[in-house]
């Protein structure tokens, strides 16, 4: 869904769709009932009440339905087939609760009345403000000072969501490349030495700063002065980048920026109840999957030969190894000559219960066990084996950070980045998972697991 934390747009979306389908409940009960039997449902029946347990089922369906993903707002026809899915859904859960529960229902027939009425209200909301994130002159004019592949991807990442409320300008460049050339979809507009001019000119409202090296012409001066008098704000490009995608660019990031990143110090107490609830999720996700357990138990030994549950040495926390469990997914042989080797989608190692359980994610639930023992949390960055942690440590700057932390069952990496094995596919997890170490918090781990709860059901095996 973008960012780690809800973004005041996102929470603005979501109370705007919570007004619409609020809305849109009552204009169907009007239409139904007349005005004497609606004000008779809404004060005489807790109407009120029953409208709002609606509007919370809507809008977690669609959540579910990722219709607060800017790239499934642009597709009109991806929008409208989402809507009227999320709210079918909505419909047949809440006509199953009026079933059991028949006095929570919202008058007769206003339920299947208020479903077009809502679904024609929410997919107009959305072509406008889909319309108006899109216009050029609507958002705070970015300027860019470098031409560089930070300042590139800084650009990208902006081009990309443009949800997030702002308008790439142009480019200034640092070494010498002409004006007006083009790059990616902006320009250059000139020179460091014309910052000033050009934020006139351009009336830019916030400069980022993508030259590693300041020193010639890089415009300190010029920057020092407009800080200080507070007329733009001015960004490094790794921290607006971070901002922008949810994840730390490794090739931008600096050992400055990490120890000057103000990671807030915990208190003993926020650590202990932060494990404490990791740990309660674990024991009710535990109980809660106790008799899919049982059955994937009997499949895997009815299926292949060998163990049930396969266990395999992963790196925790500072380093220190433990040995993970899962159910097994893979033939016995499937490391037969002792080499470890990268596991991929559609593994030809993989048993045929296997396939499933591996899609459906259920070979993970036996690491419950791993984070009830304190070797695992619930959220954090997914174990890798020694030999790969080896590896990738030499390949990639900063790969042993991921280690500050206690591993997870679960990670932003694994809601954000489609399920990888290669060197470079490690780089885009890691940026992630960097993310996740200098944001940790419970709120962000609450936002994990929702999104983790919403990967699993749509089957986006991540």
């Amino acid at each position: 869904m973008g960012a780690a934390r809800f973004s005041s747009r996102l929470f603005w979306l979501l109370l705007a769709d919570a007004a619409i389908i609020y809305c849109g409940v009552i204009l169907a009960l009007y239409l139904r009932l007349g005005l004497a039997g609606s004000e008779n449902e809404l004060n005489a029946k807790n109407g009120w009440l029953k409208i709002s347990l609606a509007t919370c089922v809507c809008l977690l369906l669609l959540y579910f339905y990722d219709l607060y993903d800017y790239i499934v707002m642009t597709n009109r026809r991806e929008l409208l087939l989402r809507l009227v899915q999320a709210l079918g859904i909505a419909w047949a859960l809440l006509a199953l609760f009026f079933y059991f529960v028949p006095g929570m229902l919202i008058g007769r027939g206003v339920t299947v009345l208020s479903v077009p009425i809502v679904l024609v209200l929410l997919l107009g909301w959305r072509v406008l403000i889909h319309g108006l994130t899109g216009h050029p002159d609507i958002g705070e004019k970015i300027l860019v000072v470098g031409t560089g592949k930070s300042a590139l991807d800084t650009a990208e990442a902006v081009w990309e969501r443009r949800d997030a409320g702002y308008r790439i300008v142009g480019f200034l460049s640092e070494n010498g490349a002409k004006p007006r050339e083009k790059l990616g979809r902006s320009e250059i507009l000139g020179k460091a030495h014309e910052l000033e001019s050009v934020i006139r000119s351009e009336r830019i409202d916030r400069v980022v700063i993508a030259v590693r090296e300041r020193r010639g012409a890089f415009p300190t001066e010029a920057l020092l002065k407009m800080s200080l008098a507070g007329d733009v704000s001015i960004e490094e490009c790794t921290s607006f980048f971070e901002r922008i995608t949810g994840k730390v660019h490794v090739d931008m990031l600096r050992p400055s920026w990490l120890i000057f990143a103000n990671k807030r110090r915990e208190s003993q107490l926020k650590l202990v109840v932060r494990e404490a609830i990791h740990r309660l999720l674990a024991l009710v996700g535990a109980i809660v999957s106790l008799p899919i357990a049982i059955i994937t138990a009997i499949l895997i030994k009815l299926d292949s030969r060998g163990p049930i549950f396969y266990m395999q040495e992963r790196v925790g926390k500072g380093g220190k190894p433990f040995r993970v469990i899962k159910f097994r997914s893979m033939k016995t042989d499937a490391e037969a000559d002792g080499k470890p080797i990268w596991a991929v989608t559609n593994d030809d190692r993989t048993t045929r219960v296997g396939k499933v359980i591996r899609k459906l994610r259920i070979d993970e639930i036996p690491q419950f066990w791993n984070i009830l023992k304190g070797e695992m949390s619930f959220v954090g960055p997914r174990p890798e084996r020694p030999h790969f942690v080896d590896q990738l440590a030499k390949e990639i700057p900063y790969y042993e950070h991921r280690h500050l932390v206690a591993p997870g069952l679960t990670g932003w990496a694994q809601i954000k980045y489609p399920y990888g094995a290669s060197v470079a596919d490690a780089i885009q997890k890691l940026q992630y998972d960097l993310y996740y170490i200098k944001n940790q918090s419970l709120t962000l781990d609450l936002v994990i697991v929702f999104d983790t709860v919403k990967t699993v059901l749509f089957g986006k095996g991540r």
